[in-house]
């Protein structure tokens, strides 16, 4: 992934970044009263001013038009093909279902634009790798939506580890609860009992937890093994009370190794268990360290941070810079991942999660959907 300026200049006055004018931003399908645009990304941006709300798009011009006036983007269009080409959009916000990503996160690639793509980047791992080897053709700047990797609680597990409060990291374990995927769940995620549309429970908690746990550890997957079962035959519908087939795995047993030699181990359930819901558990030759929550994964947050060293009992830690029991979790996520995309722009650091990272995630998935429980190299 080419990491500098883009092609399509991002700054339109001055010379030195803090004096340019905002990111303009563009967000394909946004609905003013519901969606994940609408509940998480724009209230984020609304609150940086690193950035501006420039335009968006709706299949209805009259839906854009009344999002528009609501959340004050500059211009309304209906269609993608209008908003990635617009004079006025720096970069493209792609917020919608796995379905759509590839192809129009490869309109904006083409149109020259600047992505920042919503988890997972595609159905599968070949879609993932166009979309990356497009991006760095283009030189431009991408971001994946990997939101808990900008979490307060897991980079402080990240400064933990690195400040050797483990020590040298033994193994890791993980249970996890996918909260959809169970007794019932609702007619929006109806398109993630499809395995094709590559939205599922080892795409989606299973792989945000993953993710999470090596950027806590900082280090990488080289070999996964899994087992993917399906215990219910069906699943019910919450609106329609409707019972439909499960045709996804809603039972995950994954052994990894890290390029450490960390072994990970995880077992992730679909809906929500009347006992344990999420449990993380970095185990060293120094130290431990343990994160618990009462949601299913890592990505709702809710968490517990605790840790212990040699002579010492397990103990709360403190997370400095947390959103606090007021603030959405969701929303904060979002927002301090914009953070990271404002600096690598600005600043040229190097934080953000890129389409680079979606495809080393995109590689773990598939060894895990393909090991049939035989370790696979990633």
């Amino acid at each position: 992934m080419a990491d500098h300026k883009a092609r399509t200049p991002l700054y339109h006055s001055g010379a030195h970044p803090m004096a340019q004018t905002a990111i303009r931003v563009g967000i394909i399908g946004v609905h003013p009263d519901r969606g994940w645009a609408s509940t998480a990304h724009v209230p984020a941006l609304r609150d940086l001013p690193q950035f501006r709300l420039s335009a968006l798009s709706h299949n209805r011009v009259e839906v854009a038009r009344a999002a528009a006036q609501k959340f004050g983007f500059d211009h309304a269009v209906s269609s993608t093909e209008e908003l990635v080409n617009h004079p006025d959009v720096d970069l493209v916000v792609v917020t919608v279902r796995v379905p759509e990503h590839l192809q129009l996160v490869t309109a904006a690639l083409e149109a020259g634009k600047s992505v920042f793509c919503e988890w997972p980047l595609g159905m599968n791992l070949r879609d993932a790798e166009a979309m990356n080897e497009l991006s760095a053709a283009k030189g431009v700047y991408t971001m994946i939506g990997l939101q808990t990797r900008a979490n307060p609680t897991i980079g402080h597990m990240r400064k933990l580890v690195a400040d050797g409060f483990v020590g040298e990291v033994l193994s890791a374990s993980v249970i996890g609860s996918g909260i959809t995927w169970g007794e019932e769940l609702e007619d929006a995620f109806r398109y993630t009992l499809d395995p094709s549309n590559g939205a599922s429970m080892v795409h989606v908690p299973f792989a945000h937890t993953m993710d999470a746990l090596a950027f806590a550890l900082d280090d990488d997957f080289l070999s996964a093994s899994g087992t993917l079962v399906t215990r219910r035959a069906t699943t019910r519908i919450v609106e329609s009370r409707e019972v439909v087939p499960l045709a996804v795995a809603d039972q995950i047993a994954f052994t990894g190794r890290l390029g450490s030699g960390a072994l990970v181990t995880s077992h992730f359930r679909g809906g929500l268990s009347r006992a344990t819901n999420f449990h993380l558990e970095i185990n060293g030759s120094k130290g431990d360290l343990l994160l618990t929550s009462p949601v299913g994964y890592v990505g709702l947050g809710g968490f517990n941070l605790s840790g212990a060293q040699a002579g010492e009992n397990l103990h709360p830690i403190l997370v400095p810079g947390d959103f606090g029991p007021d603030d959405n979790v969701l929303t904060g996520n979002v927002k301090k991942l914009y953070e990271l995309l404002a600096s690598d722009i600005l600043f040229g650091t190097h934080q953000r999660p890129t389409f680079e990272s979606a495809v080393k995630l995109h590689r773990l998935i598939n060894a895990v959907e393909k090991s049939g429980g035989v370790s696979r190299d990633i």
